[in-house]
């Protein structure tokens, strides 16, 4: 066993149903969905970092992995067994806090590539005494290839991932179906994928791509699901609606096996 509970085990190829998505590494030389940000952080998030990052937070490749990094051992991070979900591109962890703080029984694994995000999360559960978030900071497409492992997870959420809106930049969306198709050989049956995006035309691609999926099946917010899809209203969501434009909740559900 390694560095955060990761069971050395043999590297898990990519569901042969679609062609594997591209992956980085070494931060991050691939065509990526984010962009690059450079940010301090502040001496207060820094000796914070330095005190809780050890125990909560890991980076995609850890200075002890000398070949492919090895899949998470999460009962063993977390000190439980518990259903898992996957919180892609947590921003700054508003949304991420308050969902984990409401559903104790869930354990939520964060993944930004920004520090400062990841710091700001860090605070706000160093701050609520919140035992079920770890962070992991890096691409997801690199968490969900190399970190996990196929049924692993109860849920994967997606909450506005950059739109990327100019034609030309439309192959550096994050849910592109080489994506949606390895979160969908991550998930359980009955595991959801829940994404929400206020741009109306990567809505539109996003559906059409879940919809092609065929592990997936497209279910209703009210649908009896094994993890909460209700949603606190972030800053950046208001300032959506404020601009007049539309959220769309786009839900999905594994396929029985």
């Amino acid at each position: 066993m390694g560095h955060h509970g990761r069971v050395h085990a043999q590297d898990e190829a990519a569901p042969p149903q679609s062609a594997a998505p591209q992956r980085g590494g070494g931060m991050f030389p691939r065509t990526t969905s984010f962009r690059s940000r450079r940010s301090a952080l502040s001496d207060a998030q820094r000796r914070l970092w330095e005190r809780r990052w050890p125990e909560l937070g890991t980076e995609v490749r850890s200075p002890d992995d000398t070949g492919p990094p090895a899949p998470l051992d999460t009962a063993a991070w977390f000190g439980r067994p518990a259903p898992l979900v996957l919180d892609i591109g947590c921003g700054t962890g508003s949304a991420t806090l308050a969902m984990a703080q409401a559903e104790p029984e869930l354990d939520v694994l964060a993944v930004e590539v920004y520090r400062r995000g990841l710091a700001q999360l860090l605070s706000g559960i160093d701050r609520a005494g919140v035992t079920n978030i770890r962070l992991i900071r890096g691409d997801a497409v690199d968490v969900l290839h190399d970190l996990l492992t196929p049924g692993c997870l109860t849920g994967a959420r997606v909450f506005f991932p950059d739109p990327w809106p100019k034609a030309r930049h439309h192959k550096r969306r994050l849910l592109q179906p080489a994506t949606v198709a390895l979160i969908a050989d991550r998930l359980r049956p009955g595991g959801v994928l829940h994404a929400a995006t206020d741009h109306a035309d990567y809505a539109a691609q996003i559906a059409e791509i879940g919809d092609a999926e065929p592990r997936l099946r497209r279910v209703a917010p009210d649908a009896a699901l094994p993890i909460s899809v209700a949603r606190p209203v972030t800053k950046y969501e208001s300032k959506a609606r404020e601009a007049g434009r539309a959220i769309t909740e786009l839900i999905w559900e594994r396929r029985p096996a």
